[in-house]
């Protein structure tokens, strides 16, 4: 189909050819990676200077030890009240604490070595293609993270360090509808500098944020942003919508996908993986999965290979101005029920489906179903935070309560969660 004059998401992680741009909603930006292309693009470096020293004065050599007396007081304040050392909070460890603990030039000095290149070898409509994305070590143990779409369909994975030696790697596991996957290498061990995984649900909008990857192929390149919004709600291949995703300004390009997002304490938030674009390049917006979804995801991965997503069975909309009129609601919140999967947890449930449509102002409704206005006591403006709350803290087995609006009356209805049917 055709993309002009419209906003395309964009994976951006494997660099492949540009050609591959048919696919709505989702769609490859990549480009031809070619043995020039990825001859010496190890990057990584800085520098510094200095100026003259100048005479102090007696008094301001006073102020200066008084400030430093009374910031030591402060960090001996803000270390008791959150009940742990600065060597804790420096290692990762979680902090309620606005401070901005680093300058990017030394999150990028901390995180670099973590970062690997991600080549891929896959073979396209009977031609063979090469890939470049982003990853970043997860453990000891030589797995390394990365998005799905990465290595769907490889053939070849190897995995390429900070110090440009390189390893055949192994797919342990992929999660499509989260995209992230996880693949392990048999690294030397000095090369394996684990990520720390910070807190994205600690994450607000507005916070500073910085991507390292490999955009373009050009191997350990820094961007930096802020947070523009969370819980956004992406589309996937796979038929079910990737919730609680990380929105930023920073500039992710095809090649970054895989890598990390970091907060300024250095720890990794998010994994890169879209952007908003109808060229194919970065135009200011672009999506990270949150570091709270790799928690959960990856160990499992790694486990069994797999990850089964908890899932409802329902099909609706959300609630809008006029659908509230034509329902009879005081407050556009919610979600409408429209159909129930046969067999599902829902259907299980008794939950109901639209089983009427009326027309009004020449418009088509659908009427009857169950209306959505809470999930396990918080409430449901719209399908988005259901799906953040399945995400975020549910797992396959699971009991949910929903409390729905049925007949003008409002009931609790419980169900059991199943495991998504056909990809998951």
């Amino acid at each position: 189909m055709s993309v002009s004059n419209q906003l395309t998401v964009v994976i951006v992680g494997a660099i492949i050819a540009a050609a591959i741009v048919s696919v709505p909603f989702i769609t490859p930006a990549e480009v031809v990676v070619t043995p020039a292309d990825t001859a010496g693009l190890a990057g990584g470096g800085g520098g510094g200077g200095g100026d003259g020293t100048e005479q102090q004065t007696l008094e301001a050599v006073s102020a200066l030890s008084e400030k430093v007396s009374v910031l030591s007081e402060k960090v001996s304040a803000l270390s008791g009240q959150q009940g742990e050392s600065m060597e804790g909070i420096l290692s990762g460890a979680a902090s309620d604490s606005p401070m901005e603990v680093f300058s990017l030039m030394e999150i990028f000095e901390r995180a670099e070595p973590g970062v690997v290149r991600v080549n891929v070898e896959r073979v396209i409509m009977d031609n063979e293609g090469r890939t470049v994305g982003s990853g970043f070590v997860f453990d000891k143990k030589g797995h390394v993270i990365t998005n799905a779409h990465v290595v769907q369909d490889a053939q070849k994975v190897v995995v390429t360090f900070l110090d440009g030696r390189s390893y055949k790697a192994e797919i342990i596991g992929a999660d499509e509808s989260a995209d992230v996957a996880v693949v392990r290498v048999d690294a030397d061990a000095s090369l394996l500098h684990p990520l720390v995984l910070g807190n994205s649900s600690s994450l607000r909008v507005g916070e500073s944020v910085a991507a390292i990857g490999n955009p373009f192929g050009l191997s350990g390149s820094m961007t930096a942003g802020i947070i523009s919004q969370l819980g956004r709600l992406l589309p996937s291949n796979t038929g079910y919508s990737i919730p609680d995703v990380i929105q930023t300004d920073t500039a992710i390009n095809p090649g970054n996908s895989g890598g990390p997002l970091l907060n300024m304490m250095g720890e990794t938030v998010g994994i890169n993986t879209a952007i908003q674009s109808a060229t194919g390049e970065f135009t200011g917006v672009g999506f990270a999965i949150p570091s709270q979804t790799i928690k959960k995801i990856i160990p499992i991965l790694i486990e069994t290979g797999e990850y089964r997503h908890p899932w409802v069975g329902i099909s609706g909309t959300d609630i809008y101005p006029d659908l509230a009129d034509v329902l009879g609601l005081e407050e556009s919140i919610g979600f409408l029920i429209v159909t129930v999967v046969e067999d599902s947890p829902a259907y299980n449930g008794g939950l109901r489906g639209s089983d009427e449509i009326i027309q009004a102002d020449g418009t088509d409704y659908h009427v009857g179903g169950d209306v959505i206005l809470s999930v396990d006591g918080t409430d449901v403006r719209k399908i988005d935070d259901i799906l953040i709350h399945l995400q975020r803290v549910k797992t396959v087995g699971d009991e949910m309560v929903l409390g729905i609006l049925r007949d003008g009356q409002t009931i609790d209805v419980t169900i059991v969660l199943q495991a998504r049917p056909g990809p998951n």
